[in-house]
């Protein structure tokens, strides 16, 4: 069993700063891999980043210079330091965590509630 819980969504105007928390727990052998993912439908979020234990990190196009994945692999949490906000990055924000890192949301088999981050112009 793992369980995740993430934190730190928000309304931030555009060119803000938001930092996303995944704190996760259980079997840590199924949370290997952490990562962030962004839309309501269980059925194609877009990834937005993920890491593994060995550091190895993913992060999408739309992320890159703006975002930031870090991890502590002793206290177990993931964070994504999103810089310069900008609309279209408002969406609900959810931790996975698996095995092995994917790029697609349907490999994963464990999900936070998700936190809503709105950014407001």
């Amino acid at each position: 069993q793992v369980h995740l819980v993430e934190s730190g969504g928000g309304s931030v105007q555009a060119g803000g700063s938001l930092r996303l928390l995944c704190e996760a727990s259980g079997d840590s052998a199924k949370f290997r891999c952490l990562a962030w993912f962004r839309g309501i439908s269980d059925v194609g979020r877009e990834k937005v980043g993920s890491i593994d234990t060995n550091g190895n990190t993913d992060i999408a196009k739309f992320a890159e210079g703006r975002f930031t994945l870090s991890r502590d692999n002793l206290k177990n949490t993931l964070t994504l330091q999103m810089n310069n906000l900008q609309r279209e990055d408002t969406d609900m924000y959810y931790c996975a965590a698996e095995w092995s890192c994917y790029y697609q949301s349907k490999y994963y088999r464990n999900w936070g509630e998700g936190t809503q981050v709105t950014v407001f112009s």
